[in-house]
């Protein structure tokens, strides 16, 4: 993996002098794609290899940086831009969950994991969320901006803290319409429960068992931060509303393959029909009158927590994919 600093002199960042606009967004594009075939040649990496670059800018007069990921040297044509959230104390990109540029085929998407400037994403509405709401507005649009990004293909994946701070980011506005989402060990925060928001592919992955992100809402826990979360049944249907969606809801297993081919059920997809852009909710874990995460007497395998034994990642980006990143 390899990382490189952009800065003011290389067009990147918002320096004090103001350059046109044409000419600013050439020289950050020209920048990007500069290092990222130096990181090539550098490590004798193939032109089909991810390459990751790290970018420096100023955002509501503070310091940021966001690391940049893609399968291949920049064209000309602009690409779908895959923004995640994920805290600090996730490890490395190669390391976490959400490493979606290990699984991807496409070559089309860039990947842009923006760090947040605390130890995770907020919660909380408040002065820190309107300051990263700032910040992914002005990274897409600085690369919308240099002709990279394409705005109609904008999409917005959180983990933990990173997909609670997704919704209020959806519910606030990033400028663009988002083309789809994706949270992962996430809650929406209950304030948020009027917001309105363009129509959009929507996808959450929550399990039963998560103490601390009740499937059924209430009080939830991520990082030290508590909030009131909406149950994850009532955030779909908040998003299958805003998509158009009909009334009557679907429910079938969740199912994913092992390395021996064999099938097994980890738990249920919840969705509806008759929406302008999908959404659905995928279920670990098995419900029963004995409580949320009981096992029924004849399921097909336990109850897994998410990310462990099941293969969420993948999940997540199979659905990205078929709508448009």
């Amino acid at each position: 993996m390899l990382s490189f600093g952009l800065n003011a002199r290389a067009g990147v960042a918002f320096g004090s002098r103001r350059a046109p606009v044409r000419r600013g967004a050439r020289a950050f594009a020209a920048a990007l794609a500069g290092l990222i075939a130096f990181g090539f040649a550098a490590c004798l990496v193939p032109a089909e290899a991810s390459a990751a670059a790290r970018l420096y800018m100023k955002s509501g007069g503070d310091n940021r940086s966001a690391l940049i990921i893609q399968h291949e040297a920049l064209k000309l044509r602009r690409r779908p831009l895959v923004i995640v959230l994920r805290p600090r104390s996730v490890p490395s990109p190669k390391r976490r969950r959400l490493a979606f540029q290990e699984i991807v085929e496409s070559r089309k998407p860039v990947f842009i994991y923006p760090e947040p400037l605390a130890a995770g994403w907020p919660v909380a509405a408040g002065p820190s969320a309107d300051r990263e709401t700032t910040f992914l507005r002005d990274l897409i649009n600085r690369f919308v901006g240099a002709g990279v990004g394409d705005p109609r293909k904008i999409f917005l994946v959180g983990e933990s803290s990173g997909g609670v701070f997704a919704y209020r980011a959806a519910c606030a506005g990033l400028g663009r319409p988002i083309a789809g989402m994706a949270t992962l060990g996430a809650a929406m925060p209950a304030d948020l429960a009027q917001c309105a928001f363009n129509p959009m592919a929507f996808i959450a992955v929550n399990s039963l068992g998560n103490r601390n992100i009740p499937f059924q809402g209430g009080q939830a826990t991520i990082g030290g931060a508590t909030f009131q979360a909406l149950p994850a049944e009532t955030t779909l249907s908040l998003f299958a509303t805003q998509a158009g969606c009909g009334p009557k809801r679907e429910e079938w297993p969740l199912t994913e393959h092992d390395s021996r081919g064999a099938i097994h059920v980890r738990g249920a997809v919840l969705s509806y029909t008759g929406c302008k852009a999908p959404v659905e909710e995928l279920r670990i874990g098995f419900a029963s009158p004995r409580g949320p995460a009981q096992k029924p007497a004849h399921a097909p395998v336990a109850p897994v927590d998410e990310g462990r034994d099941f293969d969420a990642a993948r999940k997540v980006w199979n659905f990205l994919k078929r709508n448009g990143a």
